[in-house]
């Protein structure tokens, strides 16, 4: 194997995920591509007309498609609610701290069951393939018996730590196949010039591998942002995040409010898109590079 330099390195991985951003296909292929795209727009372009909707137009027997009378007074309703404002620091706080954690502790688990050869590492990972099939909900038991006992229980801890058994195991596997296609010899050299293990993946590896730590990374801040089961089960009344607001808030027996939990949702999803749209190219970039091997 020749030894490639980082930037040899880099521009593969970006090649590879040019050819996933920008594919060629003929004129049957990008219409077909086209009513996909609308097909899956359209639950975006319901969510956003409903959010401009007035109450009685959104039960109404004869709905429009359109909003014949849009209003933002549903997205006043959410600036109004002092409780959906807190959830939102609690969704950030615990959304970045998944995120940060996984990435690290992932970067660890993946360099060493790339980069070393020990006994058990085959059923480590064969055991976090088995860990993904076991249910949420099943789960979610054990974890809240486990930070009870630890007295964990209603915390940010709980919270983080559960987001993190789903988070650590994809992300662990996203950038071995990542590390994987890094040739040994950068790493060898590296320790010939004195670096140790630790100095080596922080110095070497992480800033070859950046586009599969973004992606890692974005990847834990969605699933945390968006889940609502364990947040509802496992933080406080005074720790719960977004989701959990917003179906107290606009959820109630007999009842919702449609046009402002839309517009909340409208509200709340900008911070992801606006980080989708900017980190895009890693994120396309991050996922093609577990195929680029030396």
């Amino acid at each position: 194997m020749s030894i490639l330099t980082p930037l040899r390195l880099r521009r593969r991985s970006r090649h590879v995920g040019e050819g996933i951003t920008n594919p060629s296909l003929s004129l049957p292929g990008k219409l077909a591509l086209a009513l996909l795209s609308l097909f899956g727009l359209l639950p975006v372009y319901w969510l956003v007309a409903t959010a401009f909707m007035q109450r009685h137009d959104v039960f109404a027997a004869n709905r429009p498609f359109f909003p014949l009378h849009p209003t933002l007074d549903n997205f006043g309703t959410f600036f109004s609610n002092t409780t959906l404002l807190e959830n939102v620091v609690n969704s950030i706080v615990i959304s970045t701290g998944t995120a940060l954690i996984s990435v690290v502790v992932s970067g660890l688990l993946a360099y060493s069951l790339s980069k070393f050869r020990y006994r058990g590492r085959n059923a480590i990972m064969v055991m976090f393939l088995i860990g993904q099939l076991i249910p949420g909900a099943l789960l979610l038991v054990t974890l809240y018996l486990m930070f009870s006992a630890a007295g964990l229980l209603y915390t940010y801890a709980a919270v983080v730590l559960a987001y993190m058994t789903f988070t650590l195991p994809l992300s662990a596997f996203l950038l071995k196949g990542i590390i994987d296609g890094l040739p040994d010899e950068i790493i060898e050299a590296a320790k010939m010039d004195g670096l140790s293990n630790l100095a080596t993946l922080f110095r070497i590896v992480f800033p070859l591998v950046a586009p599969g730590l973004v992606t890692a990374g974005m990847f834990a801040f969605m699933r945390s942002w968006s889940d609502l089961l364990f947040a509802l089960t496992l933080a406080g009344p005074d720790k719960q995040t977004l989701p959990v607001g917003m179906t107290t808030a606009f959820i109630h027996e007999g009842a919702a409010n449609w046009p402002a939990l839309m517009a909340t949702s409208v509200l709340t999803s900008l911070p992801l898109a606006v980080i989708f749209v900017v980190l895009q190219r890693y994120f396309v970039s991050g996922l093609a590079a577990g195929a680029v091997k030396g």
